[in-house]
């Protein structure tokens, strides 16, 4: 076989879904015991959503940071091992529901001792090289959020357009000052939780990497309008002149919605970008490539246009296509950083010249089973579908859905009886298995990936659906496995799909330890020059 043709498969699973006493899945056992799980499956991938900080409606799309880690990830049983945290503070954890996340409850209760935590590693004063080389190498974006978290929890929102005091919301430098001069230790408290972060999250990476596990990441293309990234960077955005927003993102009114939808995120002022050669954009990417092994990169289509909307209007309908330096972009990037592992979500209205730009790039497009079986195709399911898996090319990651779809139990369960009868005749199976029978398919198709939600591998149905777009439902983002839900035998039952399929991602014994090595010399050759000024 050759190296070209290896073939992966993964799982889709969001740390925070992961089993825990205290209401939210972590860094903690669980975690370790999931990589077993994925060993123990043969398989090579783990997927994650964005780990940064959430902020109003949950979702990892839309973090108060695109390059800090989310606190409540952090787990409390290494913190106590440490000695930060006794067996008494985390005895006794309210009672959690174990199916899905209360996300103000456990923020009521876990990040006080999060806190305390972090009070203890300043009094205790062990680590503090390390802990000073991490504040010292994340400058660019540390200080910005510690400060602004301080604020945030000041105010209690953070809007920082329209609820902060002016000064502070503008970046008066002596405003800024005084927050410093008043708050030194809650500022240095947020900052050790990121290094807790960093800590912990890198330690579960090495694991999952030692193990044959690579971490697929997911970066958004757009940040949130209350994030620290706007407060401390609103000249990459375009704004009017008195600084406030001109437009945000969308996409335009389609079959799913007579409005389109109108997600609300500030779009950026590439011109201004370019001037710099997107350092911004080069650090964030750096980051990430620190963070994961393979990168997802959202809405890959607005790097050539997109759907710009006037601030203010209430629905997507007034919008326009903007074009975007994507071209020059990721030449950039190439330059700057290499060749990199990047996987682009292309879905939605694509165009030629949003393929040629993925194609440019060798970029990995994505396949939705669930697309090919869509109810507004009159012919469906058409046998030439480009989401059905016996069409999928080489050169692509295939689903059968993501954290935006139904579940394939859920889904189908919805379907009418005379489409529920088309989709069984494709895969050739009863209503009990459907969700197995899918994933079958997709894992004999050419795809190069094959990457299945946890909550399909367990056949779980809608209500372990992870999100309704356009939507800020109270169950939105909150899915969590139940213990033990990842045994042994859906690990043996995966495994076997795994073999017959060849999507071990192996090669033969010989040509393996050739292409090690060959791996081994491309790394030490690779050496990253970093940026003259790291500054932002």
């Amino acid at each position: 076989m050759n190296s070209s043709d290896r073939r992966y498969s993964g799982i889709l699973m969001h740390p925070t879904s992961l089993p825990s006493s205290y209401g939210i899945g972590d860094f903690g056992k669980t975690a370790y015991e999931f990589v077993d799980f994925l060993q123990m499956a043969d398989v090579r991938l783990w997927q994650v959503l964005p780990l940064g900080p959430t902020g109003f409606g949950n979702s990892p799309y839309a973090a108060r940071s695109t390059f800090a880690g989310n606190e409540q990830l952090l787990c409390l049983d290494l913190l106590t091992e440490q000695g930060l945290l006794s067996q008494k503070d985390v005895a006794s954890p309210p009672p959690f529901p174990s199916d899905h996340i209360d996300y103000s409850m456990v923020d009521a209760w876990k990040l006080p001792l999060l806190k305390k935590a972090a009070k203890a590693f300043l009094t205790e004063g062990k680590d503090q090289e390390g802990f000073e080389t991490f504040c010292n190498d994340n400058r660019y974006w540390l200080e910005d959020y510690a400060l602004f978290m301080v604020l945030y929890e000041r105010y209690q929102d953070s809007r920082w357009f329209s609820v902060w005091n002016r000064e502070e919301g503008d970046r008066d430098p002596a405003a800024l000052q005084v927050i410093r001069d008043r708050f030194p230790l809650q500022i240095a408290v947020w900052k050790v939780l990121q290094y807790f972060f960093e800590k912990q999250w890198q330690a579960l990476k090495s694991y999952a990497n030692e193990h044959e596990v690579s971490i697929v990441g997911d970066i958004p293309i757009f940040v949130a309008p209350d994030s620290v990234d706007t407060w401390s960077h609103i000249e990459l955005f375009k704004t009017d002149k008195e600084g406030h927003y001109k437009g945000v993102s969308g996409v335009p009114p389609d079959f799913f919605s007579t409005t389109g939808q109108l997600w609300g995120n500030p779009v950026y002022d590439w011109k201004k970008m370019k001037n710099d050669n997107y350092h911004w954009w080069m650090q964030r990417i750096r980051s990430m490539f620190h963070q994961t092994d393979i990168l997802r990169i959202d809405h890959f289509r607005g790097f050539e246009s997109y759907w710009e909307v006037p601030y203010g209007n209430k629905t997507a309908e007034n919008g326009k296509w903007v074009k975007a330096p994507g071209k020059n972009f990721f030449s950039e990037v190439k330059k700057q950083l290499g060749s990199l592992p990047i996987l682009a979500e292309d879905l939605g209205f694509i165009t030629a010249e949003v393929e040629e730009l993925r194609q440019t790039n060798g970029f990995p497009g994505m396949r939705i089973c669930q697309f090919g079986f869509s109810r507004d195709k009159a012919d469906w399911p058409n046998p030439h579908d480009t989401f059905l898996p016996h069409n999928y090319p080489y050169n692509c990651v295939a689903y059968t859905g993501t954290h935006d779809n139904d579940t394939v139990k859920g889904w189908f369960e919805n379907l009418e009886g005379k489409d529920k009868l088309r989709v069984k005749r494709y895969f050739g199976c009863g209503d009990k298995h459907l969700a197995w029978a899918m994933i079958r398919s997709i894992m004999a198709s050419y795809a190069k990936y094959a990457i299945f939600p946890m909550q399909d591998i367990l056949s779980l149905g809608s209500e372990a659906r992870m999100n309704i777009p356009s939507t800020c439902g109270q169950h939105n983002w909150s899915w969590r496995m139940e213990k033990g839900a990842n045994s042994q035998q859906k690990a043996e039952q995966f495994s076997q799909l795994v073999g017959i399929y060849g999507r071990s991602g192996k090669l033969g014994d010989e040509e393996e330890l050739e292409h090690l090595k060959m791996q081994a010399d491309k790394i030490k050759r690779m050496v990253r020059k970093p940026a003259e000024d790291d500054s932002l």
